[in-house]
């Protein structure tokens, strides 16, 4: 039904020809340097390289390898600028586009998981794909009560293309870290192989959206479709009209990148506290900026528009509160205590030992944007930052090598600094702090919380079969 399956061997050949790619590289980056060029131009060179191949690939496929290219695609901010430059458009694209699904295996696919007679419960649907994501494809249709939905297809046999594209990916993955100074990436794709079959599950995803459309129903800031229809591999929900975050990023305004920051911020933490739910894919092609039929109007007036509930990590009491205690006691420059609390939690072996000031300063990239009342992120700043972390020959590398991260925080580690990194391509000024100290349990001393909070977050989660 699809070509996805069917292009099973030519997509890993592409995927095998990586790393041979990179060996190639390698011995011709030792040619230069026997000619006489610098160690260090020959290795930005081999860098850019490396990175064109890379984009070239994941932006040809499907399954895996675009999934693995979306994620990331929000450490973007993190590459050298002669490296991120001239491929920015390429990372942009794998955020909302891929080669779509033929119009006769769409037609099938709805005929054979809606009945054949699906037409019969649109007014409208429009053969070309209005999205392409790694598993599926969004339709734009106007459903029979009239109103405008996105009807996402799964892929057939997307499965078992994960699945070989990231087993596939995992062989070579090393290959990649000199890309984003610091970022390991092994341990991201496992992750990914690992919940394929919640991206695979559009009644789990359904079951998420719908929570989160209830929790925000009336909320000024954030908008979440509802679930207007699902079954077996079909999602339809409310379609959403805005401006993409990806173009906010290429071309917004400085009000209008300031005011994506703080809500997608306001997100993050509020989410988590409100549903019990973490939406864990905060890549910029599931936001939009939406204007609500005013696009003259003021910016503090726009609301983010939220969708892809595909990976959750669900958190019934929100986030836990050993990380706001952290943030708090590393605010307040307590190093001993930190350094106490993390190794309670594991992040420290109980046979390592380190220094808990190396510990703190280790921690700057998540302490600092909390530190004032308004924090500017940038890509100089997480290059910064990435550069710090990542060369080896720092003690903050060195120290975070020792440093153990438990499975239960994995996903949440992954979302934040996911998050950080698209607050850096928007070069948001953001007060970070606040949305802290509303909705990090932990955060804010339980004695200056106040008694009338539900739960350290603050709101009650809603409830949730998901």
């Amino acid at each position: 039904m699809s070509d996805l399956p069917r292009k099973a061997v030519t997509r890993t050949a592409k995927l095998a020809a990586l790393p041979l790619g990179v060996a190639g590289r390698a011995t011709w980056g030792l040619g230069k340097r026997i000619g006489g060029y610098s160690a260090e131009l020959v290795g930005q060179e081999m860098q850019q390289r490396t990175a064109e191949q890379l984009f070239k690939v994941l932006g040809e496929l499907k399954g895996g390898a675009m999934k693995f290219g979306q994620v990331l695609s929000v450490f973007e901010s993190a590459l050298p600028e002669e490296v991120a430059g001239p491929y920015r458009a390429a990372l942009t694209r794998l955020q909302d586009a891929a080669p779509p699904m033929p119009v006769a295996s769409v037609h099938a696919a709805l005929a054979e998981r809606m009945g054949e007679d699906w037409r019969e419960l649109f007014e409208e649907f429009d053969d070309k794909p209005s999205a392409a994501a790694s598993i599926g494809q969004v339709h734009r249709g106007v459903w029979h009560d009239g109103r405008p939905v996105a009807v996402k297809v799964q892929y057939p046999g997307a499965g078992e293309a994960l699945l070989s594209d990231l087993n596939q990916l995992g062989r070579f993955v090393r290959l990649l870290g000199p890309l984003v100074p610091g970022m390991d990436f092994k341990p991201l794709v496992s992750e990914l192989r690992d919940r394929i079959s919640e991206e695979l599950d559009y009644e789990l995803e359904a079951d998420a959206q719908r929570t989160y459309a209830a929790e925000f129903a009336d909320d000024p800031d954030v908008r979440v479709p509802d679930v207007v229809y699902q079954c077996d591999q079909v999602l339809i929900t409310e379609w959403l009209e805005g401006v993409p975050l990806a173009e906010v990023i290429k071309d917004g305004t400085d009000e209008e990148r300031d005011r994506a920051g703080q809500l997608l911020a306001r997100f993050l933490f509020s989410g988590t506290a409100r549903t019990g739910l973490l939406h864990a894919d905060p890549h910029p092609g599931n936001f939009r900026l939406l204007t609500d039929g005013d696009p003259d109007g003021p910016p503090e007036r726009w609301r983010l528009g939220v969708m892809d509930f595909g990976t959750v990590d669900r958190l019934p009491g929100g986030l836990p509160p050993t990380i706001g205690t952290a943030l708090r006691m590393a605010l307040d420059g307590d190093a001993e205590s930190v350094y106490e609390l993390l190794c309670e939690e594991g992040f420290v072996r109980p046979t390592v030992e380190l220094d808990p000031e190396g510990v703190l300063e280790y921690l700057v990239p998540i302490i600092e944007p909390a530190q004032v009342e308004e924090f500017v992120f940038s890509r100089d700043w997480m290059r910064g930052q990435a550069t710090r972390v990542g060369d080896p020959r720092s003690p903050a590398y060195q120290l975070g090598k020792r440093l153990n991260l438990p499975p239960s925080y994995l996903l949440i580690h992954r979302v934040t600094l996911s998050t950080i990194g698209v607050l850096c391509q928007l070069n948001a000024r953001v007060r970070m702090r606040d949305e802290m100290e509303a909705w990090v349990p932990g955060f804010v001393p339980e004695e200056e919380a106040g008694a009338d909070a539900d739960f350290d977050g603050g709101a009650e989660p809603a409830e949730t079969s998901a």
